[in-house]
């Protein structure tokens, strides 16, 4: 896969001659460079984020703790968008569901995804990308009150809707389903 930056040649002795504004463009602003030495390519300087998740590690694992806390088990995961994504198991009517939360790169400020599979393509309360709509008009994601605990809260109370829905061909009512508190 190729990286997904514009590359800027650099020599070596302008990298010698200024290692600090070079280390600041490409922590800060996401340059990407190539080192050329004695007039061949030699290395590179790039964004740690091609590599790894964007995402602060300090809140991974605050949200970890917590998760293990209320006694979850999951499995991490980082993407092949270089997002980490956080995987649960759910019983459904004695299926298995695997419950897929994705944190996006800048994550607590973006918003997670989350993905259920297997359900079925037709079910409602998707988004085109099949994500569940956990967070949509009537209530917003808020970094400060939400966390991948309380988003995992919100799926199974999404799957208890599914499961409603797939009996009854109805989607329940919000009161109808578990509090996700």
């Amino acid at each position: 896969m190729p990286l997904p930056l514009d590359f800027t040649l650099l020599s070596m002795t302008e990298l010698r001659n200024r290692p600090g504004e070079i280390f600041d463009r490409v922590a800060n602003d996401g340059e990407a460079f190539i080192i050329e030495k004695g007039g061949h390519r030699k290395a590179c300087l790039v964004p740690i984020s091609v590599f790894f998740p964007d995402v602060a590690p300090t809140r991974i694992a605050q949200e970890i703790e917590q998760l293990e806390k209320n006694g979850e088990k999951s499995r991490v995961e980082i993407t092949e968008k270089k997002e980490l994504a956080l995987r649960f198991d759910h019983s459904l009517r004695g299926n298995s569901v695997e419950v897929e939360i994705v944190l996006p790169h800048g994550y607590p400020n973006a918003c997670p995804r989350v993905y259920a599979n297997p359900v079925s393509r037709d079910a409602p309360h998707r988004w085109n990308d099949g994500a569940l709509c956990l967070y949509g008009v009537m209530s917003g994601w808020n970094p400060g009150k939400h966390s991948v605990l309380s988003t995992l809260k919100l799926a199974r109370q999404w799957l208890h809707h599914y499961e409603v829905w797939e009996e009854t061909g109805q989607w329940p009512k919000p009161k109808e389903a578990p509090d996700a508190g």
